[in-house]
């Protein structure tokens, strides 16, 4: 009986060692959060970018009844906005040519990938970090090349791409990249 009593509550030392083990619960759990949420970031950025190579591929589409009007969409994007076009092809009495639509659909996509279609108090919040995109095509086949900052650092994203890709976006080793195509007929 007299053990039982020298023995109740707990000591100092269990209380330390139940606390520590307590914050180090804690702390991974907001170290494992933050992984989650990176990994989060860059899945959204890898989904904008598959939306906007998909967008611009499905406008060539729709605007080839000029055999050369791939010409027009042929080049690289993000580094400075095209300028506005005097035509903006968006209402029904604004005929627009196919030269016309090419023009509005690059301004467009281009305003898309630099984020410049969400604003907050005159700051892009939208589109991808560090957005490049490159345009190609040989005959009836179109590649798209879209090139973005990363949250996460990788192998450079074009380190195994064909060589048109390596030279579509600033060399990093958190460059993300997605190289996607397609044809027109």
């Amino acid at each position: 009986m007299s053990n039982i009593k020298k023995q109740s509550g707990l000591t100092f030392i269990e209380v330390l060692i139940a606390l520590v083990i307590l914050i180090s619960g804690i702390l991974g759990a907001v170290a494992m959060q933050m992984s989650a949420k990176k990994g989060s970031f860059d899945a959204m950025q890898r989904s904008v970018a598959s939306a906007l190579a998909q967008d611009i591929i499905e406008k060539i589409r729709s605007n080839n009844s000029d055999p050369n009007i791939l010409e027009l969409y042929q080049g690289t994007y993000g580094e400075s906005r095209n300028s506005l076009p005097a035509n903006r092809c968006q209402t029904p009495t604004a005929l627009c040519s196919s030269l016309q639509m090419a023009t509005n659909d690059i301004y467009e996509w281009e305003s898309a990938l630099m984020g410049m279609d969400v604003t907050n108090v005159g700051v892009s919040n939208g589109g991808l970090i560090g957005a490049r995109a490159c345009i190609k095509h040989v005959n009836n086949a179109i590649t798209v090349v879209i090139s973005w900052q990363g949250r996460t650092n990788i192998s450079d994203g074009a380190a195994d791409n064909i060589s048109f890709a390596q030279g579509c976006g600033a060399q990093s080793d958190s460059r993300h990249q997605i190289v996607i195509n397609g044809f027109v007929f």
